[in-house]
């Protein structure tokens, strides 16, 4: 089987994967739904009926928005991992590294503790709009802070450190805002930080998916340079790759995703960090089939952690990022093992 053809197959068997995760994860949890409620729920609601059911209503409002969620969601940690690693060229690089989830959950910190007033006048956008915009700030800052004169590999050296520092600020800023906070708003600064989609809504699915779809397109035009960036930068020069440009392209599209899929769930770990390095153990480095891979890994894998969050404490759920630290910390280790995978 030719190299094509055989990443086309491994996409198949990805996307059947999302696909079987994905009716797993709308049919079953704190209330279990048959398919022919799902079929009569969805098809009442396109044909305008207003005689749905209380578990057709649930389903439509509830179960089926964060099913969807979890597969945009999942696709932008899933990408931003991909993108990150190949533009550090370092395989232990997750999407948050440069600041965007820190960031995010310090802007969600701050509502949270000083958000009355932006809660009148913003509603329910309050708290994702002061995520993302912690989330943009914090890798801005970075990407400011690190800056040289020389674009050469040092550059990609000071960003990544730069990014370590600005992520240990942010995250004693939220230390600090947890600690003067009042019980209830700690417990949800708490809550957030460990990842939730119980806020999943048709809003937040039409803003991520829109994040998701745009931030896509853009990372498979950028697949080509990324393939010869990580030959090295000289090598990508010479190829004609404006490897200046294509740093803040990348990080353009890596905040857009990570910071607008982390305002509406919290931090998330271990999803972009373990994607990418599956993907590579299957079929190689290859960008574009990773880009499109992790979307469709990314987005399987969240459905099945927010499956087993719902599922394990019924008809309480577990925070999600409690549930992909759990499975993502061994399948790491395990991954770390095989160094022949990792480039």
């Amino acid at each position: 089987m030719s190299g094509r053809n055989a990443d086309r197959a491994t996409l198949a068997l990805l996307l059947a994967i999302l696909l079987f995760t994905t009716a797993a994860s709308t049919r079953f949890g704190a209330i279990d739904f048959s398919a022919h409620d799902m079929v009569t729920a969805v098809s009442h609601t396109l044909t305008g009926a207003s005689d749905l059911t209380l578990n057709q209503r649930i389903f439509m409002q509830l179960r089926l928005p964060r099913a969807i969620l979890c597969l945009f969601v999942g696709a932008c940690l899933g990408i931003g991992g991909t993108l990150m690693q190949a533009l550090f060229r370092n395989p232990i690089v997750e999407p948050g590294m440069v600041g965007t989830s820190s960031g995010a959950a310090f802007g969600a910190a701050m509502f949270y503790v000083f958000g009355a007033l932006l809660n009148i006048s913003l509603g329910a956008w309050a708290l994702p709009i002061a995520a993302c915009l912690g989330g943009v700030i914090s890798t801005y800052l970075v990407f400011a802070l690190a800056q040289t004169k020389n674009e050469g590999r040092s550059s990609i050296i000071l960003l990544l450190l730069t990014g370590l520092a600005i992520n240990a600020l942010f995250m004693s800023g939220i230390g600090y805002l947890s600690y003067i906070a009042r019980d209830p708003q700690a417990r949800s600064i708490i809550y957030w930080n460990l990842g939730t989609m119980s806020g999943a809504s048709w809003n937040s699915v039409f803003v991520v998916g829109s994040a998701t779809a745009a931030g896509t397109a853009a990372a498979l035009f950028c697949a080509k340079s990324l393939n010869a960036l990580m030959i090295g930068e000289e090598e990508a020069v010479a190829l004609g790759v404006n490897v200046a440009r294509l740093k803040w392209v990348v990080l353009t599209i890596n905040v857009l995703m990570v910071a607008v899929a982390t305002a509406f769930t919290g931090i998330i770990s271990f999803v972009g960090l373990i994607v990418p390095h599956i993907l590579r153990m299957m079929r190689g480095p290859n960008n574009r089939f990773l880009i499109t891979g992790s979307a469709l890994l990314g987005g399987a894998l969240l459905s099945a952690a927010d499956l087993i969050a719902r599922m394990c404490v019924r008809p309480a759920e577990l925070p999600i990022g409690i549930v992909t630290s759990i499975v993502g910390v061994p399948v790491f280790l395990g991954l770390l093992r095989r160094r022949e995978y990792l480039f």
